[in-house]
């Protein structure tokens, strides 16, 4: 991974420890990004909106991460990065208890952009620092520690909060995740090192990075090869109750084992990228196209649809991370923000994939069809890589 900016210090003590912090906040992160879809019929009640309506909150935290990421990044770039961390987690912090305490569509709405605006800027700032932690040839593990957090929190903090909403309150679960925020926040202190800001950046330089036509190739191919999963996993449920044929209370069953793919494919990704960054990313899209035309072959197979997801889930996370990591290279003096512009470019993803999902399914193609989507998304996703790999190679500094 080309970088400029980044001091390696694999003498620095405690290195684990501070990678679990980072990983930490991740856990937040992912943890109130995806609780809301557990918790959305219990929050329609509490504001007096339908479902489909109160959905708009989802694409509300979206909103705050696409905005959030290149413009904090952009304006905290001179900061020293542990402060940084530690102010994103304060509002990490603060949209979750904006979010416990709202009362109404309009101000629950405006708690969860608020919610996603570190998101972002979060695994950009913690990706940038993880890298500075461990020599060379180990970048990609610590970033993918990082993003363990996200990945374990749809496993253990996701169904945890759902349960303690669904327990309590729906605002219980946003509490839980202010706690996890802090704490992360106290292991940061104790456990990251202090490193310095980049005097010499300026808003102009970070977001002159969005010019690179490297940058814009590895951008879109988040937007539209990520897409491709989402199009088919927004609508696990109807899938597993439709499709498989399978009772309500097995979506837990398949939830969890994306979860469990997820993390696998975070721990793969890793020494993925520490051996060949763009190799990892054709083959996860190559994969993926793969899986989804056999998962829309065999769904109505119900081991073969556990299958499906577990890899589903394992390849999101070797193509995130792989992208991930690209963007900080194909990003020059600007890293940080490259890392921050994937989870822009992936929210974005998130919501394309589910609306074009959506739109095949309501012209009666049946609620496989989304998989068949996700093929044409992610193989687009390919060409605008490979196209990208020609047009705009990444060179050192």
């Amino acid at each position: 991974m080309t970088t400029t900016r980044i001091e390696t210090r694999p003498g620095t003590r405690h290195v684990g420890l501070a990678l679990l912090a980072l990983s930490l906040g991740g856990f937040a992160i992912g943890t109130t990004e995806f609780v809301t879809m557990g918790l959305l019929p219990d929050v329609a009640e509490s504001i007096d909106r339908d479902i489909p309506t109160t959905g708009h909150v989802i694409s509300a935290y979206a909103f705050g991460v696409v905005i959030g990421a290149p413009l904090i990044v952009s304006l905290g770039a001179r900061m020293p990065k542990r402060a940084l961390l530690l102010w994103l987690l304060a509002a990490i912090a603060l949209g979750n208890v904006l979010t416990a305490v709202a009362s109404g569509y309009v101000p629950v709405m405006l708690a969860r952009v608020v919610a996603g605006l570190p998101h972002g800027a979060y695994f950009g700032v913690a990706s940038l620092v993880a890298a500075s932690l461990v020599p060379p040839g180990r970048r990609g593990r610590a970033i993918s520690m990082v993003m363990m957090g996200l990945s374990a929190a749809t496993v253990a903090g996701v169904p945890a909060s759902t349960w303690l909403g669904q327990l309590w309150s729906w605002r219980a679960a946003y509490a839980a995740v202010v706690v996890i925020a802090v704490v992360a926040a106290v292991l940061v202190v104790a456990f990251v090192p202090a490193l310095p800001g980049d005097p010499s950046a300026s808003v102009r330089s970070e977001l002159g990075a969005l010019r690179r036509p490297a940058v814009i190739a590895a951008f879109l191919t988040g937007v539209v090869g990520f897409g491709g999963l989402f199009a088919m996993y927004s609508y696990i449920a109807p899938i597993v109750t439709d499709v498989v044929e399978l009772p309500e209370r097995a979506i837990p069953m398949f939830l969890l084992v994306f979860g469990v793919g997820s993390v696998t494919g975070t721990w793969l990704a890793g020494r993925l990228a520490d051996w060949d960054n763009v190799r990892q990313v054709i083959g996860g899209l190559v994969a993926t196209v793969l899986v989804l035309l056999a998962f829309h072959t065999f769904v109505e197979v119900a081991a073969a649809a556990l299958v499906g997801v577990f890899l589903i889930g394992a390849l999101g996370s070797v193509i995130a991370i792989g992208l991930q990591i690209r963007l900080m290279t194909a990003a020059g003096d600007a890293e940080m923000l490259g890392a921050a512009l994937n989870h822009a470019s992936l929210n974005i993803a998130n919501g394309l994939g589910a609306w074009l999902g959506g739109l095949v399914i309501a012209a009666g193609a049946g609620y496989a069809a989304p998989a068949l989507v996700g093929v044409g998304l992610s193989t687009a996703g390919l060409l605008v890589f490979l196209a990208g790999l020609r047009w705009a190679p990444v060179r050192a500094d």
